[in-house]
């Protein structure tokens, strides 16, 4: 098993103005370590079940392009994109430019979307839950066509309509496809068809078996090697003295990358001090 880094919270105690140089050294750390992904939020609040809306957050593809220039090996992804904040030409053409300048590191996580407060507070439009999943289904299409560089034609869906998809330059490496969330109808079936990788919560190994069952029927029932679908799993909580046996069910049932989430206030000294450490660890189960 590999390690990511999603960082969610920005409160460090020097303010907006120390923002910047902790993530240039939570970069700087994250490589030290060995971790394979870092990821931040979709979210231009922070997320009010957690802490406070009024809470420091980035905008999520500028903050990328930040970290691509202060890192080297590590995988950078949104740990989601919201399908509603972008038009998918747009967010096509935005990931692959991140590929370009990150030297083919790029990852294009997407979700749903669901912060409502979020969507009304800033003036962006929040379709019903139906919408939202036919807007998805369409970005997946409309990303993979604009990377095919064989393929610069039309896009005629019901929500979008491109006359071209040209997208130059290509993205290095064909930005993976990881897709967040456990719906087992829509969610789990749009990465059985479309996705390189999957991202799940992890309330209980039982809960993730389960969830690893529907999509293997998914997989099945579109003829896709459910193997070849990298699984990663978000950690609840803080890491203690338990997290290795904490962890190592989900190892168990394939779960390939486990994503743990730093404190906002110095996460470059947690990743030095309790994530290293564990790395190699991790690699063993």
């Amino acid at each position: 098993m590999k390690l990511g880094v999603h960082q969610i919270a920005f409160t460090v105690p020097d303010g907006a103005a120390g923002i910047a140089p902790e993530l240039a050294r939570l970069g700087a750390a994250v490589e030290e370590a060995g971790v394979t992904h870092l990821s931040v939020m979709d979210h231009y609040f922070q997320m009010e079940a957690i802490l406070p809306a009024t809470d420091p957050m980035l905008e999520g593809y500028t903050t990328l392009g930040f970290l691509a220039a202060h890192t080297s090996t590590v995988r950078l992804g949104l740990l989601v994109t919201g399908v509603t904040y972008r038009h998918p030409g747009l967010l096509a053409k935005i990931v692959a430019t991140l590929d370009v300048l990150s030297g083919g590191r790029a990852e294009l996580g997407l979700g749903a979307a669901w912060y409502e407060r979020e969507h009304l507070g800033l003036g962006v439009p929040y379709p019903s839950t139906a919408e939202r999943f036919e807007r998805f289904e369409e970005t997946l299409r409309i990303c993979r066509q604009m990377w095919d560089q064989d393929n610069d034609g039309a896009f005629e869906g019901k929500h979008y309509q491109l006359a071209e998809t040209l997208c130059h330059p290509a993205p290095l490496s064909k930005p993976p496809i990881l897709i967040g969330g456990m719906g087992e109808k829509k969610t789990l079936r749009f990465v059985a068809e479309y996705a390189d990788a999957c991202n799940l919560f992890t309330p209980s190994p039982e809960v993730v078996a389960a969830k690893l069952d529907v999509l293997r029927r998914h997989c099945d029932d579109v003829g896709r090697d459910y193997d070849s679908i990298e699984k990663t799993a978000n950690f609840n909580g803080p890491i203690t003295d338990t997290f290795l046996q904490d962890i190592e069910p989900y190892a168990k049932l394939g779960i390939e990358t486990m994503i743990v989430m730093p404190p906002g206030d110095r996460p470059a000294d947690y990743v030095e001090k309790t994530v290293a450490p564990l790395v190699p660890r991790v690699a063993e189960l």
